[in-house]
Order: C-alpha cells, then structure tokens, then sequence
C-alpha cells in the first residue's frame, strides 16, 4: 500500500515536520495540513519560517526553503484517536532520519512524539527541545496545530522553533 501522502525529504535540510498521519481533509485533498481548522499553515508564515502564507496544496514550495515533511504512520489517514499502535512505523521514520539527516526534526504533537517513541500518554513530555538526538538530527515538541488539538494551541514554541531555523537558515549558503 503507498503512502497516504509522499515524503517531502530531501539531504541538506534544516527542518523536517512530523506529524501522526495525514487527517482524512489532508487525505482527501492530498496535501498536509489541509484541513482548513488547521493552524500549521498560518503558524509557519505568522512565526516567520515561511515569507508567506503557503496553501496546503503548495506544500512542494518548503523545498527550497529548506523544509521537510513526514508522518510516524504513512499509510493510513484519520484522526489520532483512530489510529492504532500497529500503524505507527517508528522504525521507518529512524531510517529517514539516519538517510536524510535534516538538522531539526519537530513532531507538530506530543502525540506523534510519543507513537515514535511507543510512550504512552501517561509519560511526562514538555514542549520544546528533547534532551535525545540522532546523529546531527536535533528534536523539538511541538503543540498540535490541529483544531481538534485548539485547547492546547499555543505559538510561542512555535517562534521558539523558528528563531533556530531562520539562525541556522542565515549561517548557511
């Protein structure tokens, strides 16, 4: 079965998003972060990773910019709740790291975090920085950009995350 939707990976980036899974909108739509109550989009532009606002569907465009995308489950769609342990493929989303070494890897929710980690919810996990790396790869806990995550929202992890990428984006060429 392919994925729902294609990595956009690629060697030399600064920054690769990892969410869950595609949400049916993104699915449907075959874009990430389609859904239209979906803050990632407007957090990208609003915190400065981005020049402008990009459209789900533009999602090809954060390429140049030295942007990368993936999930922690690739071949099934839907919201969190309805994911199952067994459609997470952590050791998959390892080998991507070891292969494309992007220098930040954000989960856009505790919960992709966790499914890559196989940690239950009952683990104490803060936003921002984690303490572990995988070879020059960095990790960074993001909150949901999600609506049905919207109680959680906040953006200051967010321009913590953006300040790093545009330092390093400046220091190279």
């Amino acid at each position: 079965m392919p994925p729902i939707l294609p990595d956009l990976l690629d060697c030399g980036l600064i920054l690769v998003f990892c969410g869950t899974a595609a949400s049916s909108a993104s699915a449907r739509a075959g874009a990430y972060y389609a859904h239209p109550g979906n803050a990632f989009w407007r957090a990208l532009w609003e915190t400065g990773i981005t020049p402008r606002l990009f459209a789900p569907e533009e999602f090809r465009a954060l390429l140049p910019l030295r942007i990368g995308l993936t999930d922690v489950a690739k071949r099934v769609s839907g919201g969190d709740s309805l994911l199952r342990p067994s459609d997470f493929q952590p050791r998959r989303l390892q080998q991507k790291i070891a292969r494309f070494q992007p220098q930040i890897l954000a989960f856009t929710s505790k919960t992709a975090w966790r499914a890559w980690h196989g940690q239950s919810t009952a683990s104490p996990l803060a936003y921002g920085w984690q303490e572990i790396g995988s070879g020059a790869t960095r990790f960074y806990v993001l909150p949901s950009p999600s609506g049905a995550a919207r109680r959680y929202w906040d953006i200051a992890p967010w321009r913590e995350l953006a300040e790093e990428y545009q330092r390093l984006a400046s220091a190279q060429p």
